[in-house]
């Protein structure tokens, strides 16, 4: 069973329309299955007209506050793909091989 973490590392702002307003959020999902770990980025933008709820002070956020701000498809979408990654290294995928043509000497 793979465990997924989600961490945010990088976020950018601008002064409007508050000091420090979050725009944008760079995020990771990590999956380790307990062999194998495999990680994949995204990259989350933030509108003030899409705003929920009172504004939250840069100094008073939190990374789970902001992890809460990525839509949860965008991080299930992130750990559908680190298993994949996960999946391909227990079993790595097949490719066809070519090989000489037997009516070729």
């Amino acid at each position: 069973m793979t465990t997924f973490t989600t961490r945010i590392t990088a976020m950018y702002t601008l002064q409007q329309p508050d000091p420090n307003y979050v725009v944008n959020a760079l995020w990771e999902v990590t999956g380790v299955d307990g062999t194998h770990t495999a990680f994949i980025g995204g990259n989350t933008q933030f509108n003030s007209a899409d705003q929920e709820g009172a504004f939250i002070p840069y100094d008073q956020l939190t990374e789970a506050i902001v992890i809460g701000w990525i839509p949860e498809s965008a991080i299930t979408s992130a750990q559908q793909c680190v298993q994949g990654q996960i999946d391909s290294m227990i079993t790595p995928p097949v490719s066809p091989a070519a090989q000489p043509l037997p009516w070729v000497a």
